[in-house]
């Protein structure tokens, strides 16, 4: 998350079919070719007139956009957010596989939600209860505590001092061609392609 700008298109770190069946290739390419793409674009027109925020990482925009000049602020914030959202929730995501957390991570999720099946439990409500639009986050805050939390649009946990280990995305369109208006069946499929490895390397780190 530390390029600058020009902010550029991150390329999938897999190829586009990889999460069938449980991602479509379809939603693949939306998603990330017009969505995520969007947000890039519009991130470095927004920027392009201001040169003193061009050596701004994603991270200083995403939790400094209140440094910013009152005209780009809110538009800063939301699409500086939309890239960096896209860019972790497509990181934590990997070949569909029989797997599960392991190590000190799992006993740190079991010692926190009781089991794994009550951590997935957790994140599956507060992706369902997200009214509208937003994501389902689990996050290390600066005590080093495991919780759970949903933010709204393209809000992060970043601005709320948290560390983002591993997310769901849950606006329509990360699901919609596939499940339709079924957000909970998403949900219980994503399981099959979260990538416990990346979020226990960031808990290890956080």
């Amino acid at each position: 998350m530390n390029q600058n700008y020009p902010f550029t298109l991150m390329p999938l770190p897999y190829p586009y079919n990889l999460l069938e069946p449980y991602i479509d290739t379809q939603t693949m390419h939306l998603h990330h070719d017009r969505h995520m793409k969007a947000y890039v674009e519009k991130l470095n027109e927004l920027l392009a007139p201001y040169p003193a925020y061009h050596s701004w990482s994603l991270t200083q925009l995403v939790t400094n956009y209140n440094r910013l000049p009152a005209a780009i602020r809110e538009d800063v914030k939301n699409n500086a957010g939309g890239v960096y959202n896209h860019e972790f929730y497509f990181s934590n995501m990997t070949l569909p596989r029989q797997q599960q957390p392991e190590g000190a991570f799992k006993e740190a999720l079991e010692q926190k939600f009781g089991s794994i099946d009550d951590w997935k439990a957790a994140m599956k409500q507060a992706g369902m209860k997200r009214f509208g639009s937003g994501w389902a986050w689990l996050v290390k805050d600066k005590s080093k505590n495991l919780k759970i939390i949903s933010t709204a649009n393209q809000d992060t946990p970043l601005t709320q001092g948290l560390t983002p280990l591993m997310c769901i995305d849950v606006w329509e369109h990360a699901y919609y061609l596939k499940y339709k208006n079924r957000r909970d069946h998403y949900i219980g499929y994503w399981w099959n392609v979260a990538n416990y490895a990346f979020a226990a390397e960031r808990w290890a780190k956080a």
